[in-house]
């Protein structure tokens, strides 16, 4: 089993930034694909940013490309998604997720572990 604990949400205004980490316990996760989702008040759970075992492939949404980036250290069994030029519209819970698979998805239902959420709201 896998657990994972999301830190580092929060409130911020528009155009700042943050940084989101995941840390897993439990097993290591470097040969685990990796990824961000994040949902918003009723609406359904969306996928964010995603990242190979090895950090060498990523993917992101379309809306958050060029501003966030996902990165991981496998030797800190921690995942990371830089946040900056935040918008209002990023408010949402944000979920790190993990994968018995070495590559990345952007489907919700192919990832097997889950941590709790972070929020972070971005005010205009």
């Amino acid at each position: 089993q896998v657990q994972l604990v999301e830190s580092g949400g929060g409130l911020v205004q528009a155009g700042g930034s943050l940084r989101l980490s995941c840390a897993a316990s439990g097993r290591t996760i470097s040969s685990y694909g990796m990824g961000w989702f994040r949902q918003g008040p009723g609406k359904a759970r969306d996928f964010v940013a995603g990242i190979s075992w090895g950090g060498v492939t990523t993917n992101y949404r379309d809306s958050v490309k060029g501003r966030f980036t996902i990165s991981r250290d496998n030797a800190k069994n921690t995942v990371y998604l830089q946040m900056n030029s935040l918008k209002p519209e990023d408010t949402a819970v944000y979920y790190c997720a993990a994968r018995r698979m070495s590559a990345l998805s952007v489907v919700t239902d192919d990832y097997d572990y889950w941590g709790q959420g972070t929020q972070v709201t971005v005010s205009s």
